[in-house]
């Protein structure tokens, strides 16, 4: 059953996101008196959904891989821990060229191999990022890679970024052996812990230990076997009872007190995690080209209703403050006013609907196992405003194509009212997602973004960061009073084991799960 000590101190809400950091690693550390043991098979499931599942031609790609955790099989210069602070992982040294910033000089680690055995130098981290700048948003801004050094780097941006070191850490952005852009990372070869051994597309993934991994005696396991439960939180669950997984990820927290009580079962949670972001499309003839129609929505939405219903209590979900940072970010700012139902009937007077208004369907995708309560407790809280909205479940299949449209709405082709799941990142690259270009913002223009976007960019070039947490919150002001999107509420990661497998630690950010200090007794 769950730990007592966890359970009782998170029960009496005494505990901050930096001491349950420190709870969770001393909880699931190894006993001082027993030390990791090598080999076995640890068999995982996995329920979130995974929108870019790969086919035979490209399941083994880190861009396709069955569940996004790439750290499996590959490694990435930078690593954001528990913490969401950002360390150095096959990097061993991140500065700025000069103090524009545009430039960072990057070492990496000597000696590292990759699973054919073939060392990882700077050309392969080259041609990665060839790849990477790309097709991963974050990397975009990279014009150019210069190698210094058979172990050395030079990144050349389009703009300055302090927080540049945090885009090395995203998930997409691993060291592969180097070949042309476009058919580099085919082969699964990275320098993980795990070797890719087998695939059954967007099903099951297995792998094998890494002998010459770069981390001296790890990986403690001799395999590690990933099954895909997209939408089948309750077959995975009913899995863990038969035995056949030893740990399920990304499981609905609102199960956490039944979970706690049942045998051979440990709650492992993160100190924060995921949170949905409501996409509000402003193409010709939608209602949410009225900022008024925005508002009103933002102020009838109970959030607090949100994380009790769907969550259970603050412990297992947070408020949303309609920017993409998350609640425990301490860059975040809480919205200035909570809900407000007066306000947003007369924002909607004010927009020529005084008797109340029918918005177009809401569209989601079951990513998560509780976004069906999620939606309806949005649908019921904002008919006391005269807000109906009707809401629609999509497959996880072919949502993403659905929801995103054409980027030019000129061709007709529109983004959707819908939904989507963005994770916890650092402040530069979660504001940076409400830029007017993303679908994540509806694509949003005007004075207003204009600002926002004046405002981020004198961010990335500001270096001390006490003078970028105020940037930050004038842009999250902006959010607050022009509501391009709305993040009504997050959840905190939650994963569930048996008590013999040790070293496992849950993370904000459930594609950075590390498995190379897992062990099983």
């Amino acid at each position: 059953m769950a730990d007592l000590r966890r359970r009782d101190l998170l029960a009496y809400g005494v505990a901050a996101p930096a001491a349950l950091v420190a709870l969770d690693r001393a909880l699931t550390a190894p006993a001082a008196a027993q030390a990791p043991k090598r080999g076995g098979t640890l068999v995982y499931a996995q329920c979130s959904g995974n929108r870019r599942g790969g086919d035979a031609s490209n399941t083994k790609h880190p861009y396709f891989m069955v569940d996004l955790i790439t750290r499996c099989a590959y490694s990435t210069l930078t690593w954001v821990d528990e913490g969401l602070n950002v360390v150095n992982e096959l990097a061993t040294k991140v500065a700025p060229a000069d103090d524009k910033l545009n430039a960072w000089d990057v070492e990496v680690r000597e000696g590292v191999l990759f699973h054919d055995g073939k060392e990882a130098t700077a050309k392969d981290w080259a041609a990665s990022f060839e790849l990477h700048r790309r097709r991963n948003f974050a990397s975009q801004q990279i014009q150019r890679i210069e190698v210094t050094g058979k172990h050395a780097l030079r990144f050349h941006l389009d703009a300055g970024n302090a927080e540049f070191p945090y885009v090395l850490a995203e998930y997409d952005n691993v060291v592969m052996p180097a070949d042309e852009w476009e058919k580099i990372g085919l082969t699964g070869i990275g320098t993980g812990p795990f070797k890719i051994a087998s695939a059954d597309p967007q099903r099951r993934m297995v792998l094998e230990r890494n002998e010459s991994y770069w981390r001296k005696g790890q990986p403690f396991l001799d395999r590690l076997e990933i099954v895909n439960r997209e939408g089948q939180m309750e077959s995975a669950i009913n899995g863990f009872r038969a035995r056949q997984f030893d740990a399920v990820l990304n499981i609905d927290p609102r199960l956490v007190r039944q979970l706690q009580s049942e045998p051979e079962t440990d709650v492992v949670p993160a100190t924060s995690g995921d949170q949905a972001v409501i996409l509000l499309p402003k193409h010709a003839g939608s209602p949410f080209l009225d900022r008024r129609i925005r508002l009103a929505l933002a102020h009838a939405i109970d959030r607090d209703a949100i994380v009790r219903i769907v969550y259970g209590g603050q412990r297992w979900g947070w408020v949303g403050n309609d920017s993409h940072l998350a609640g425990t970010d301490p860059m975040s700012r809480p919205r200035p006013t909570g809900r407000d139902v007066a306000k947003a009937k007369q924002l909607l007077a004010e927009a020529g609907f005084p008797n109340g208004i029918t918005l177009p369907t809401l569209y989601y995708a079951p990513q998560w196992p509780e976004m069906g309560r999620y939606f309806q407790v949005i649908q019921e809280t904002v008919k006391e405003a005269g807000i109906t909205l009707p809401i629609e479940e999509r497959p996880n299949d072919g949502y993403l194509k659905f929801r995103t449209g054409d980027a030019d709405v000129g061709k007709g082709n529109f983004h959707k009212f819908a939904y989507t799941a963005v994770g916890p990142r650092n402040p530069g690259i979660s504001l940076f997602r409400m830029r007017g270009a993303n679908n994540e913002s509806g694509y949003w223009s005007g004075p207003e973004h204009d600002r926002y976007m004046d405002l981020y960019r004198k961010a990335m070039v500001t270096a001390d960061a006490g003078q970028r947490k105020s940037i930050y919150a004038e842009m999250q002001q902006i959010c607050f009073e022009e509501a391009p999107a709305l993040l009504p509420a997050g959840r905190n990661n939650v994963l569930i084991k048996r008590p013999n497998v040790h070293g496992l630690k849950n993370h904000p950010q459930h594609w950075s799960i590390t498995w190379d200090s897992v062990w099983k007794a």
